[in-house]
């Protein structure tokens, strides 16, 4: 989803800003009544993780002009205008053309299940703080990070393999990974032959034998997928999240008392957001083992071996995008060495 559409979406940005840009300082400045959009529809967990927000600061004489739907531009133009201080408040994920760093999101094994999900990507977690030391340098300022849900690798009908024991099990079979070189990497170290194929081309390219299987799914993305699929790895390799964003200046320059009212009421949406993903990535993968999906969970040491081989070769390349610093902190925060 995210490489198939930045290139696209920069004219938007333009264009969506002009209905905003009018504003004045004030206005965009003043917590009493600013913009708070996202790109997703009203079915989208955006949407109720803004309406509970919404609801839980009505009466403190804080107003929001809350735009869904897009309805400002699309994610990466909600990025770039939050940046300018247009937008001071959004939910989206994050857009590497503005700093490559932000591929930090796709690195593997920074996490492999929900307790350590939690524990470093939760409020107040050493991630956050990882994050927001690149987000300064673009104005932004992450108030929490949403959680969506563990990447599995999914295999279609009628090819047999349960490949588990990788590399070897991977060898001969063709996987669709998302346009990135880091997931290219990744499935080519894991034994795989990997082949960039966009999101909206992957139930094709599952129903016509064009790959053997899929990286990168979530339970609800394997459950959408279920007539073309017969197993589910849960290889836990990618940890799929996204950005509360606010403007750096806007949100510094709020008085302390409005501030701390956004503060704890983002807190507590961000903590039904945790609790409700966790919920919704096991009912999804019930309604795929419902489905007779053959959903499988690796052993300690075949989870082991895919971790190994991620830190020796996956992690050591991204630290050229990262950097040595941030590359470091990240090592502190999960615990590797």
């Amino acid at each position: 989803m995210l490489s198939t559409t930045l290139t696209k979406l920069r004219t938007v940005a333009a264009s969506a800003a002009v209905s905003v840009v009018a504003l004045t300082a004030s206005q965009v400045h003043a917590a009493e009544d600013f913009i708070f959009a996202h790109a997703m529809n009203t079915d989208h967990v955006f949407h109720s993780l803004s309406g509970r927000f919404m609801e839980g600061i009505e009466g403190s004489g804080v107003s929001v002009d809350y735009h869904p739907g897009g309805d400002l531009g699309d994610w990466t133009s909600l990025f770039e205008q939050s940046m300018q201080g247009v937008v001071p408040m959004t939910l989206t994920w994050g857009a590497s053309e503005f700093d490559p760093r932000l591929d930090l999101a796709y690195l593997g094994y920074v996490v492999s299940n929900w307790k350590e999900a939690r524990e470093l990507y939760g409020p107040g977690s050493p991630m956050l703080d990882v994050y927001n030391s690149i987000l300064e340098n673009l104005d932004l300022h992450a108030v929490g990070i949403i959680p969506t849900d563990f990447g599995s690798v999914v295999i279609r009908k009628g090819v047999g393999a349960v490949p588990v024991n990788l590399p070897e099990d991977g060898s001969g079979l063709k996987i669709r990974v998302p346009g990135l070189p880091v997931a290219v990497e990744r499935f080519n170290n894991f034994g795989f032959s990997a082949v960039p194929i966009p999101l909206s081309e992957v139930y094709t390219a599952l129903q016509l034998g064009t790959v053997d299987a899929r990286s990168f799914s979530t339970a609800v993305e394997t459950y959408q997928l279920r007539d073309v699929l017969e197993t589910n790895i849960l290889t836990n390799d990618y940890f799929e999240h996204a950005f509360w964003l606010v403007n750096k200046s806007w949100w510094d320059g709020l008085e302390t008392a409005d501030r701390e009212k956004l503060r704890s009421v983002i807190d507590a949406t961000i903590e039904f957001a945790w609790t409700e993903a966790e919920n919704k990535s096991n009912e999804f993968l019930q309604k795929a083992r419902d489905a007779g999906i053959n959903v499988v969970e690796l052993t300690d040491k075949q989870l082991q071996a895919l971790k190994d081989i991620t830190y020796q070769n996956e992690w050591p390349a991204m630290e050229e995008t990262l950097g040595t610093e941030v590359m470091t902190q990240v090592r502190e925060a999960v615990g590797v060495k």
